[in-house]
């Protein structure tokens, strides 16, 4: 058994991959994928097929007790090395004494998977979640940031033996949004369409497997605003007004109030005449990633963006039917736009 402790995503899966298991995983947050992944990952590679059907026990939270899922997982394997035993919605358990004291003194032949979704353990259980990390692995498992899925997807791609250009990773990443579990099914959906003699993800391909266009989209929207092509800009806006399936205001206001509030950020960057200065006081990934907001702070000053803002919170709220009880989406999508670039 291997030492307990509390990891990231990728220590917990390289344990896992070298066999190096613990005897309770405790697995929590907001975010569901992290958690499949590493439960699924137990379910499918811990135990050979022909030794689950004795050895591997899933359970649900509201349908057992805390004492029961102790009871489970004291249970000695049949004919194994381990048994499993997977918890799934451990949000529901109702009293947690009988597994704190199980943390306590563990069945080292047992690893017990808990799935606790849509949020973590109540901060006052101090005592039982000092037990789960002295008998194995406190997991957190957090929404991913929007600045964060750009290499999300490019990693995930990587390990794919698949190539993305920058722009093709923002359309995704914009079009598509934080679900990572609909967003890998997208990917996959993506890694199955590409010939074997290129495997390159380009707009084109985008366009035609996602359904996101290559001209008309997020990425473009943000691309005209930041260099003030209003020309452009007019365009997309009129493409989406006319195409509500493809994108609308609800996804674009995010983007936008990221993009101002990050630009109005780099106005206070010590050398924020420096691109590497920019890069490094925004936190982004790469230099390059800061052009955008040298291009920003060149055609906007420090005041209107501080106004653009402003501007954004009330058309949100607006979107929202606040203050505004017929103008729709599209036409304060308009009104949005003609102030930014005006």
């Amino acid at each position: 058994m291997a030492e307990a402790k509390n990891v990231s995503f990728d220590s917990i899966m390289n344990d896992l991959k070298a066999r190096k298991f613990l005897p309770v995983y405790y697995l929590m947050g907001d975010e569901s994928y992290y958690i499949d992944q590493i439960s699924d990952y137990i379910a499918e590679h811990v135990l050979p097929p022909e030794e689950r059907d004795f050895n591997q026990t899933i359970l649900f939270g509201s349908d057992v007790s805390a004492a029961q899922i102790a009871d489970a997982a004291r249970r000695y394997p049949m004919m194994s090395e381990y048994q499993v035993v997977i918890v799934k919605e451990a949000q529901n358990i109702k009293n947690t004494e009988a597994l704190e004291k199980y943390f306590k003194a563990p069945q080292t032949s047992t690893i017990l998977v808990l799935c606790h979704k849509n949020g973590t353990i109540d901060g006052r259980k101090r005592e039982y979640v000092k037990a789960i990390q002295v008998a194995g692995v406190l997991f957190e498992s957090k929404k991913l940031r929007d600045r964060d899925l750009p290499p999300f997807i490019e990693n995930y791609l990587k390990r794919k033996n698949v190539s993305i250009d920058a722009k093709s990773t923002q359309i995704i990443a914009d079009s598509i949004g934080a679900d990572l579990s609909r967003l890998t099914s997208e990917l996959e959906k993506v890694i199955l369409s590409l010939p074997e003699q290129d495997r390159r993800v380009t707009p084109q391909v985008v366009e035609e497997q996602i359904g996101v266009s290559k001209d008309f989209n997020s990425f473009e929207l943000r691309d005209a605003i930041v260099n003030r092509n209003v020309f452009k800009a007019n365009q997309i806006v009129k493409y989406f007004d006319d195409n509500p399936k493809a994108g609308s205001i609800y996804s674009f206001l995010p983007m936008l109030f990221n993009y101002f509030q990050s630009l109005m950020i780099a106005y206070y960057a010590p050398n924020n005449k420096s691109q590497e200065g920019v890069a490094e006081w925004l936190e982004l990934r790469n230099p390059w990633a800061a052009k955008d907001y040298m291009n920003g702070m060149r055609n906007y000053s420090g005041m209107k963006v501080m106004q653009i803002i402003g501007k954004i919170r009330e058309i949100d709220a607006k979107s929202k039917g606040l203050d505004n009880p017929n103008t729709p989406p599209g036409e304060l999508m308009k009104e949005l736009i003609f102030y930014i670039l005006h």
